[in-house]
């Protein structure tokens, strides 16, 4: 004889604090559909929470760079090699005037970058432009400029792109989620600061795949525009793939499979060779 599953009975509390959370997630959220197409075409709607303020986690970010500033300057690690500090400075500058094909305010933005001594395969962008890179992805990786310059695009799409704050803005829905039930229940749970949320996210939280792949092809096509050859990042990928055994560093735990992401960038490099060669013969 078969009986009947008992049917699931929702306490009021809980159904009350489920039905607020809903509401309460509808209304921080807002929806963005981009404009920031290029030639490479990236049009994915994206959204960010009115939780999370645009200027807000800029203010945060910068909070946070400067912490991490810091810790490297006590270290003795904050810009040690001048041959290299220059050099990427130099690239980042050829870079910031195309990024105003993604964003047009963007050439405007407070853009800063370090050097950090470490022998990390790792590069990083913080919301609102503030990037840190490794001497040891240079050194080990033994970077062209064009191939520094795949890596501080792709860094620079991130922010272009607002992943961190899409990703904050998830958080923050997340910690939004655990405060209304923990209301409900009578548990408490503290906000994090901006600046540790970005912490976090820079350090601790990988990109997803679609917004690593999303700035790819934002990275070529700035690397192009800048006249840098948008075909060193593959030979970059490839170096990346041998030193990590295979296995991309952390910073990039998220992209495509090897052989995959190989072939996409090709593709997209072929998309802006006509931008590279105008930057060139111009």
């Amino acid at each position: 004889m078969t009986t009947k599953p008992d049917l699931l009975i929702i306490p009021a509390w809980l159904r009350n604090s489920l039905l607020a959370l809903c509401t309460a997630a509808l209304a921080a959220c807002s929806t963005t559909s981009t404009t920031q197409q290029g030639t490479v075409g990236i049009e994915r709607e994206q959204r960010f929470s009115s939780l999370v303020p645009a200027e807000q986690l800029r203010q945060g970010a910068e909070q946070a760079y400067q912490e991490v500033l810091a810790k490297a300057r006590q270290e003795g690690r904050l810009d040690t090699d001048e041959q290299a500090l220059q050099r990427v400075r130099r690239i980042t500058q050829d870079l910031i005037p195309a990024t105003a094909v993604f964003r047009e305010e963007a050439p405007g933005w407070d853009w800063e970058i370090h050097v950090i001594s470490s022998e990390e395969v790792n590069a990083w962008a913080m919301p609102g432009g503030k990037m840190a890179v490794y001497t040891g992805i240079i050194d080990k990786l033994d970077l062209s400029d064009a191939e520094l310059a795949a890596i501080l695009g792709h860094e620079m799409a991130h922010a272009l792109r607002e992943h961190g704050r899409e990703r904050a803005s998830r958080a923050a829905t997340q910690q939004l989620a655990i405060g209304v039930i923990g209301a409900a229940t009578g548990a408490s749970q503290d906000v994090a600061k901006l600046a540790d949320m970005t912490l976090n996210l820079t350090f601790n939280l990988p990109n997803s795949r679609t917004q690593e792949s999303e700035a790819d092809r934002m990275g070529i096509e700035l690397a192009a525009r800048a006249g840098y050859d948008p075909r060193a990042a593959v030979s970059l990928w490839r170096k990346m793939s041998e030193v990590s055994g295979g296995n991309p560093p952390k910073f990039l735990s998220t992209h495509p499979p090897h052989d995959e992401r190989i072939q996409e960038l090709q593709r997209y490099a072929d998309v802006v060779m006509p931008l590279y060669q105008q930057a060139r013969d111009g």
